[in-house]
């Protein structure tokens, strides 16, 4: 009866994938263990002091498929939640894309238009220092018809004087 070999511990991974009542995130590295736990224990040969028995080697049972089913649910929905998530980062990113297109585009037409802007405008500074000589000489004209209304508001009130005299000595 002593013949009876020690079985060494379960692997502490065996136990926390049987057990099921560990957090997400154990349950998230529950696969790469799960994996380990299905390899075989190697076989140690152990030396007794009852001379030669053979100890038996450790009986190693797969996950129960329940674990690997949700491990495997799990890793799905992670993978549909960050196919989500980066197909939401892509089309910010064509919006933005988008957005700048058309911002580049209003620029462009912006500046077509300060161009047309800037052409007109030094062509009607052209055609204003093509028009200034008769522009010098409208205001010498004015000058001058100013000028020959003043003589002629002076020519005036002499002749009313000299009508004026000439009535006075028509008189006598």
């Amino acid at each position: 009866m002593d013949s009876i070999s020690r079985v060494p511990m379960a692997h502490p991974t065996a136990l926390n994938l049987a057990g099921g009542s560990d957090t997400q995130a154990e349950a998230a590295a529950a696969p790469e263990n799960a994996t380990e736990s299905l390899i075989p224990a190697p076989k140690k040969p152990s030396t007794n002091s009852d001379g030669g028995v053979e100890t038996a080697e450790e009986a190693t049972e797969p996950a129960e498929p329940d674990i690997n089913e949700l491990c495997t649910d799990m890793f799905d929905k992670m993978a549909v939640f960050l196919q989500g998530e980066l197909t939401g980062t892509c089309e910010d990113y064509r919006l933005l894309e988008n957005m700048n297109k058309l911002t580049s585009l209003k620029y462009m037409e912006m500046k077509d238009i300060s161009i047309n802007i800037s052409r007109n405008l030094q062509d009607l500074n052209n055609k204003y220092a093509s028009l200034q000589p008769y522009l010098d000489q409208i205001n010498q004209i004015e000058e001058q018809v100013s000028s020959l209304e003043q003589a002629a508001y002076k020519l005036d009130t002499y002749s009313k004087k000299l009508e004026a005299k000439f009535k006075k000595l028509e008189k006598r």
